[in-house]
């Protein structure tokens, strides 16, 4: 029960220190005059990611690869399926053409070639997580140049609103973020895999599941807000860029950082994940044609629940 409190209280300090962190990352972005749709494609996007970043790192650091790997597969399924699929129940997501026609194909492709890096040998190397952070760049600057395009649309921020937005204030609130974000992510860590020897579960399964769900929680309460609130493209854009992010960026930095021991039995999962992103894509060319409907998200969400069972019989 203790172990189980302080997962809790880490993955509290987990949401709360992404959010601090997007706060005062998007307060220096607009004192710079940072056009806003750069700051939701990149700063919000990772921001929601960085309680998988912190613990898939702190995890790479200290050796647990099950749960480095397993948190980052668990998260972007939990997110795909559960997350988008709760979202469109609440209301049916639109898609908008680039997503359709550009982004989800993109990802079918990075999957594939995150994939193809996973069973190249036993580890996921140094060199190989390099090759994932060219990636991450490439993706960055791509999403940099579409924000660019659709911010000639929109209207410029005004001076006047940021003159008030204190940069050492703000600066702070990134460090305190970050530092929140570190004792968040080595409390769950510490403690998932200390659950995990008391049940004589593996890390793997505790990875998969609770460290996935629970890091996945911003981009839940990101993308749910979204749909309530009718902003469709946040709430697809947020779990396209989160996944993205994952897999690129940060295992990525984990595999520099430590190289990751890959266990094939994850091919399973991976294929979940697929399975998952080739009805995204194939959803939008269906009736309701550019929409997840609430039946889809049904579907969706009937499959992560499969996929958890599955898992636990296992």
């Amino acid at each position: 029960m203790t172990q189980a409190i302080l997962i809790i209280i880490g993955f509290i300090l987990l949401i709360k220190g992404a959010d601090i962190l997007v706060d005062g990352s998007s307060a220096i972005a607009k004192k710079l005059h940072i056009p806003e749709i750069i700051i939701g494609l990149t700063i919000v996007s990772i921001g929601t990611s960085m309680p998988e970043l912190f613990v898939s790192t702190t995890s790479a650091i200290e050796g647990y690869s099950d749960i480095s790997i397993g948190n980052i597969i668990g998260s972007n399924i939990c997110n795909l399926l559960l997350i988008l699929g709760l979202s469109a129940i609440i209301r049916p997501v639109t898609f908008q053409k680039q997503t359709k026609i550009i982004e989800n194909p993109m990802s079918i492709i990075l999957t594939i070639i995150f994939l193809i890096i996973c069973n190249t040998g036993r580890y996921i190397t140094r060199t190989e997580g390099l090759i994932l952070i060219i990636l991450f760049i490439l993706f960055l600057i791509y999403t940099i140049i579409i924000g660019i395009r659709t911010q000639k649309k929109a209207v410029l921020l005004e001076i006047e609103e940021t003159e008030n937005i204190s940069l050492i204030k703000n600066i702070s609130l990134i460090i305190l973020g970050i530092c929140i974000l570190k004792i968040g992510g080595e409390l769950v860590v510490d403690k998932a895999q200390e659950i995990a020897r008391m049940l004589n579960v593996s890390e793997k399964i505790i990875g998969l599941t609770i460290v996935a769900i629970g890091t996945s929680l911003p981009e839940l309460v990101t993308s749910v807000t979204a749909a309530i609130k009718g902003e469709s493209d946040i709430a697809i854009g947020n779990i396209v860029g989160s996944n993205i992010f994952n897999m690129l960026l940060i295992i990525g930095l984990s595999a520099i950082i430590q190289p990751i021991n890959y266990n094939i039995t994850y091919n399973y999962q991976m294929v979940v994940l697929f399975i998952g992103m080739i009805l995204i894509t194939i959803f939008p060319f269906i009736k309701p044609k550019n929409v997840l409907s609430r039946t889809e998200g049904i579907v969706f969400v009937i499959l992560y629940i499969m996929n958890l069972i599955v898992l636990i019989i296992k």
